[in-house]
C-alpha cells in the first residue's frame, strides 16, 4: 500500500512518517516547494529512512500538480495546512487558500484516481470553548478564530465528498500534540525556548487549560486509522484525557529543567477576548471504539514522561540553534 503525506516536512508529519516506514509502508512525501532545497524536518531523519521515501516538492493549492501526483496513491493523509491561530488574524484569505481549496484539490484528484482512502487531520480548535468536558465529536462546532474555520470548512468539505460522491474519507482530530520538532507556534516550544533561552518566560494567557497529547500517540492514531472501514465517513478525537492549565504547564516545564523563571504576561500574545478557547478536554471512547486505540502517554504522569522527552530534545544545542525565543512570530 503506497502511502501520500502532505505536509510531510512538518513537525507531525515527519514522525508520522517514521512511523509509516516502520510499519513497512511505501511512502510518498510532499513537501512544500521552495527555493532552498530544503525538506524540513525530513532533512534530520536518517539516512535510512530517508531512503525509502519518494519525495516532491510542491503545493496542494495547484490543482494540476496534486491531479498528476494522485495517480499511483493508494492512501492520502493531509497534514498540509496554515496552522497559526495569531497569523490568521493578520491573513485569512491564505489560511482558505490552503487548509480549504487545497484540500479541495485532494478530494477531486483522489475521487478521479479512484484513492482508497482520504484522512483530513482535523484539529480541537474546531470545537471553540465547550459549555462542557469531555468534548465528543458530535459537540457544536464553534469557531474563534479563522484558522479554526478554516478547518471546520476543510472537515465538512471532505464529509460532503463522502456523502455525495462516496470518497472514503476519515476526519481523525487530534487535541494538542506536543513533542520533539515542533514549532513555537505551539505553547510547549514557546515555554521550553525561553526557559532555556531567556531570562523570562513571556506568554498570553495564563489560565486557558489544554488536553496535551503526545506526538508518538496522535501518530499511532492515525496510522490506526488506515484501512479501518468503520472510520468513514467519522470524525475521531484523538487526546489524553487530561488537562492543565498554561500557568501549571508553565511551571511543571520549569519544575523538570530544575530552574526558576518568571512568568510575563504578553499582551502581544494574547488573543482576542473573544476568541480565546478556555478549555479543550477530549472523550475519546470513540477512538477505543473504532481504532482500538489509547494514549500510552497520560494522566500526569504521562505528561510529565512526555515533557522530560521533549525537553531532553529541545536541550541539544543542535536542536536548539534552530529556535529563535527572543522573537514573537504571528
Amino acid at each position: 500500500m503506497k502511502i501520500l503525506v502532505t505536509g510531510a516536512e512538518g513537525f507531525i508529519g515527519s514522525h508520522l512518517i517514521e512511523g509509516l516506514i516502520k510499519k513497512r509502508y511505501k511512502v510518498k512525501a510532499l513537501v512544500l516547494y521552495n527555493s532552498f532545497n530544503s525538506l524540513g524536518w525530513i532533512d534530520t531523519l536518517p539516512d535510512k529512512t530517508r531512503k525509502k521515501i519518494e519525495i516532491a516538492l510542491g503545493d496542494i493549492r495547484d490543482k494540476e500538480f496534486i491531479d498528476k501526483y494522485l495517480k499511483d496513491v493508494d492512501v492520502v493523509i493531509n497534514l498540509a495546512a496554515l496552522i497559526s491561530i495569531p497569523y490568521s488574524y493578520q491573513a485569512s484569505r491564505s489560511y482558505i487558500d490552503t487548509n480549504v481549496n487545497g484540500l479541495l484539490n485532494i478530494l477531486t484528484a483522489s475521487l478521479s484516481s479512484k484513492v482508497k482512502q482520504v484522512i483530513q487531520i482535523s484539529t480541537s480548535e474546531v470545537y471553540g470553548t465547550p459549555k462542557k468536558v469531555p468534548i465528543k465529536e458530535d459537540f457544536p462546532l464553534n469557531a474563534q478564530s479563522p484558522y479554526a474555520a478554516s478547518k471546520i470548512a476543510a472537515d465538512q468539505l471532505a464529509l460532503s465528498f463522502h456523502k455525495s460522491f462516496g470518497l472514503p474519507v476519515s476526519i481523525i482530530r487530534p487535541f494538542n500534540t506536543y513533542g520533539p520538532r515542533q514549532s513555537t507556534r505551539a505553547i510547549i516550544p514557546t515555554i521550553i525556548t525561553q526557559a532555556l533561552q531567556n531570562k523570562k518566560i513571556e506568554i498570553g494567557s495564563l489560565f486557558p487549560k489544554r488536553d496535551l497529547l503526545f506526538v508518538e500517540d496522535t501518530v499511532n492514531g492515525i496510522i490506526a486509522a488506515i484501512g479501518n472501514k468503520r472510520s468513514l465517513g467519522k470524525v475521531i478525537n484523538l487526546g489524553s484525557g487530561f488537562e492543565i492549565s498554561i500557568k501549571d504547564l508553565a511551571n511543571k516545564i520549569c519544575k523538570i529543567l530544575g530552574i526558576k523563571k518568571k512568568l510575563k504576561h504578553s499582551k502581544l500574545r494574547v488573543r482576542p477576548k473573544k476568541s480565546e478557547v478556555q478549555r479543550l478536554l477530549a472523550s475519546t471512547k470513540e477512538a477505543k471504539k473504532i481504532l482500538r486505540w489509547s494514549p500510552k502517554i497520560k494522566g500526569i504522569k504521562g505528561l510529565e514522561s512526555g515533557l522530560t522527552k521533549t525537553i531532553l530534545w529541545f536541550k541539544q544545542k543542535k536542536n536548539l540553534k534552530n529556535y529563535k525565543s527572543s522573537n514573537y512570530n504571528y
